[in-house]
């Protein structure tokens, strides 16, 4: 109808004879949780997964109310320690939780805090003036997915305590006694039915905790593993357990100089490319500045950003703002000196960034963040406030420290020239591929499928081990590259040495995303990439390379979930006509049962072992009319090629049946550092590294 309105009309089915909907939809079929149900029924909304990383972020979201004390001033003491039974106990010397009764919800404010969504005192921003957490949820959140939890507050003279289940309070809060302390403790147990992987990661805790003790001047922070402590723990009267010297694994930080002691700590193994590390603190607009950064001589990078002193592992407006100021800067102090001459030519962003290690930490009352668990900071603010900041202070510090200056420059000429060799580089590849047609590599034995959500691209070691795998193989829908010995260690190398190696080549090829600044992810042409290496050393070498590679040229492949490792087995092992694979020593001595005693006959024999039996055998295989036990071998496989295509496809290649370990990265900052350690030009950090290490090492003699 001309003129008018248009209107749309949602009409339902209905039954002619009653005018009643009979879609099976009505009121009856909406939900309304209460309380804390909707956390336990959706957790992966609060904290992110219920794997590993949900498990830890129980601990981070207590942890953060007890470090926004400090952030206030009113806190200068934290100690998070691991119990027996998986329980963890925070503890604060802060102002304590308010316990008196809170007008609206007419109950104890402590309770409100802990069994109530979008409770806590930094919304109105009176009583925190810079806090991370924003929708007071976190308490109550961790309160929700715990079996057990207990609230223990000292203020003005007085213990107040409360216990909980799954959220759920069992008593009133109640006067337990008096004190002479000031503070919070929080002690909670994981619930089991909400997370299928219990244990926490002590290096993970003790990296993350180190990292706020940089963040906030003045913090001491311990840590204690008690776990396996078979003491008894007077908990209700031990405020601070490392006061009482518990022979348990513990680490203690305190640190003064904020994030230039940040940057210190990830550079200890590198090689500074100048001596001073730039940097600043300053507040501007509201929102407090601090940035740090040193180059080293590398060529990634290593970027911190930290918001309210929360991590944000995807970055977000303050690094937009800082690689902005930093970018624009030091062209304009190359220009003004002469190390730029060509009018046309800039250092870009990723020129800048090579070889830097920065930490950049904003601070500010009205925050936001992109999700619960604040990966991104969306606040635009932080980003104006950065870059004027930072770009005043950088330009500053160039004009100040004139060797300082020259040679970052020149480290960052140095990167243009690489970029310029390695485009080169790269494009040649590119064109390579393009004059034969974009033929794949020779040696890929390719799969059939089109689609990479179906496709899989084995990643093998040696003819041998490719002979086998192609012929085992599922043509349809898995393909076969074979590599050549080691490939290039790529983490000092640059892109234009790194694609000499025609095996990298190779694998640039068969990947399809391409390399460097023409990456296309939408061009994965497999959505499992598998490296299945031989199980010997000289094999996870090779393992480690290729994850190398893949960490620093090929990220988001990783991220995307779409890198594994292949569990080939260790021993095959036949009973009479019965075959078994094991997988690991362990499962070995299970298949083997009662004839784990013949081990050391048939590991150290040539042919096959025999069983003669125990006389209790004898005897009993008499009666069932056969001479002596079913005959038993035992193989070990050293390698991929060791066994025929059969073989191969039943323990290693078969959907069905195999076993495989997905790649993932729960920290970038610390597979970073590692990277740096294990695959690095630093002998001694990495000796260092392996003596400490060595008794985790299981090696195969």
């Amino acid at each position: 109808m001309a003129g008018n309105r248009f209107s749309v009309y949602f009409m339902a089915k209905k039954d002619p004879k009653n005018d009643k909907q009979v879609d099976g939809y009505g009121a009856e079929d909406i939900v309304v949780l209460e309380g804390l149900e909707p956390v336990r029924k959706r957790p992966g909304m609060y904290i992110g997964s219920t794997g590993p990383e949900g498990l830890h972020h129980l601990i981070w979201e207590i942890f953060d109310n007890s470090r926004d004390e400090a952030m206030g001033g009113f806190a200068d003491h934290i100690e998070v320690a691991l119990l027996p039974g998986n329980r963890v106990r925070v503890v604060d010397n802060g102002r304590g939780i308010p316990t008196d009764i809170h007008a609206k919800t007419k109950v104890s404010a402590l309770e409100t805090i802990m069994t109530t969504l979008h409770a806590g005192g930094k919304f109105e921003g009176t009583s925190y003036k810079v806090s991370g957490g924003l929708h007071g949820v976190g308490a109550s959140v961790v309160n929700a997915l715990s079996v057990y939890t207990k609230v223990e507050v000292h203020r003005d003279g007085a213990i107040h305590m409360q216990e909980y289940e799954r959220g759920k309070r069992k008593a009133a809060v109640k006067k337990v006694g008096t004190t002479k302390f000031r503070g919070t403790i929080v002690t909670f147990e994981p619930d089991e039915l909400i997370f299928k992987e219990m244990g926490w990661n002590w290096n993970q805790i003790v990296n993350h905790l180190r990292q706020q003790a940089y963040l906030v001047k003045g913090l001491q922070i311990n840590i204690i593993d008690a776990q396996k402590y078979d003491g008894k723990l007077k908990l209700d009267n031990e405020v601070f357990l490392a006061d009482f010297q518990l022979e348990v694994p513990s680490m203690s930080f305190y640190f003064d100089g904020g994030l230039v002691s940040l940057v210190r700590f990830y550079n200890q193994h590198q090689k500074p490319v100048h001596k001073n590390i730039c940097y600043v603190e300053k507040e501007m607009d509201s929102v407090m500045v601090e940035v740090a950064f040193q180059y080293i001589d590398d060529i990634s990078s290593r970027e911190l950003a930290f918001a309210n002193n929360i991590y944000n592992m995807e970055g977000g407006t303050h690094v937009t703002g800082f690689r902005t100021a930093l970018t624009r800067r030091i062209n304009d102090y190359a220009r003004k000196n002469n190390f730029l001459k060509d009018a046309d030519e800039n250092f870009t962003a990723d020129d800048v960034r090579e070889g830097l290690t920065c930490a950049i930490s904003v601070k500010m009352r009205e925050i936001q963040f992109e999700g619960q668990t604040k990966g991104k900071l969306g606040s635009v603010e932080a980003r104006g406030a950065v870059e004027k900041v930072f770009g005043e202070a950088l330009g500053m510090f160039l004009e100040e420290n004139p060797d300082d200056g020259r040679a970052i420059v020149n480290k960052v000429i140095l990167a243009l020239r690489a970029r310029k060799a390695a485009k080169a580089a790269k494009d040649s590849v590119l064109r390579k591929g393009a004059l034969e047609g974009l033929t794949l590599p020779g040696k890929l034995a390719d799969c059939q499928s089109n689609k990479a959500e179906d496709s899989e691209l084995f990643i093998v070691e040696g003819d041998s081990a490719g002979g086998s795998s192609k012929q085992g193989r599922d043509r349809k829908t898995q393909a076969i590259l074979p590599l050549k010995g080691k490939i290039l260690n790529v983490e000092r190398a640059r892109l234009d040495r790194m694609l000499e190696s025609n095996e990298i080549k190779s694998l640039v090829i068969a990947l399809g995303v391409g390399i460097g600044d023409v990456f296309d992810m939408s061009k994965l042409r497999y959505h499992k990439i598998i490296i299945a290496t031989d199980a010997d050393v000289d094999g996870a070498h090779i393992r480690a390379l290729l994850l190398t590679l893949f960490y620093r040229y090929f990220k988001q492949v990783i991220e995307g979930g779409y890198i594994y490792i292949a569990q080939p087995p260790l021993y095959k092992i036949k009973r009479g006509k019965e075959i078994s694979y094991a997988y690991s020593e362990e499962e070995k001595i299970a298949f083997l049962g009662k004839d784990v005693s013949l081990l050391e006959v048939v590991e150290e024999g040539e042919g096959e072992a025999v069983n003669e039996g125990t006389e209790e055998e004898q005897a009993e295989a008499e009666e069932k009319n056969t001479k002596r036990a079913p005959k038993i071998s035992l193989q070990r496989y050293k390698g991929l090629g060791e066994m025929n295509p059969e073989e191969l496809w039943e323990t290693t290649m078969d959907p069905k049946s195999r076993i495989l370990k997905q790649v993932t990265i729960d920290d970038a900052v610390d597979a970073d550092k590692a990277f740096d350690v294990l695959m690095g030009e630093d002998v001694s950090a990495r000796k260092s590294f392996i003596q400490s290490n060595a008794k985790m090492a299981n090696i195969d003699a």
